[in-house]
């Protein structure tokens, strides 16, 4: 990726209903190569996909969770099949493998209490799981979606 490659990324993960004609102008470039560069930076994976961001809250998603679970089976077979029936719960945010003293960390999002307690029994329910514990979001203080992009490196000169 080049600088202007960055300053089209930067523009849409700040605002992906920007049109066309508006990104190709603040990277000074025209449309047709601006598309161009959106098309090859969706080809290539770097930009997976424009969508609009929902405040939690306006559509009664108000209780967010951060759930962390500890297993005693660490095999292949009980991944793919854990992996497969969290990524099905619409309640489950984001899902990560870690590394350190918990196995798992989800961010689950519902309604209210009642709403996770019915979320938590179905997730117990799915396999056997060593701990889960659950810490609720108070306060969201910081939220975004936009990842920082380090500014253009250059490749090493060989000697």
């Amino acid at each position: 990726m080049d600088a202007i490659d960055r300053k089209i990324v930067a523009l849409l993960q700040e605002d992906a209903s920007l049109s066309l004609a508006q990104i190709a102008h603040r990277v000074g470039l025209s449309q047709s190569p601006c598309w161009k560069r959106i098309q090859r930076l969706e080809k290539a994976g770097v930009i997976l996909r424009r969508v609009a961001l929902v405040n939690p809250e306006s559509i009664g998603m108000g209780l967010t969770v951060f759930v962390s679970i500890e297993t005693g089976d660490h095999s292949t077979a009980w991944l793919a099949r854990f992996a497969q029936t969290v990524t099905a719960m619409p309640e489950v945010m984001e899902f990560y493998r870690m590394a350190g003293d918990i196995d798992y960390m989800l961010r689950v999002v519902v309604p209210h209490m009642q709403a996770y307690d019915a979320f938590y029994k179905r997730l117990i329910d799915t396999m056997p799981l060593k701990n889960v514990t659950s810490r609720f979001a108070m306060e969201r203080i910081k939220s975004t979606t936009a990842y920082p992009l380090p500014a253009e490196t250059k490749a090493p000169r060989k000697r």
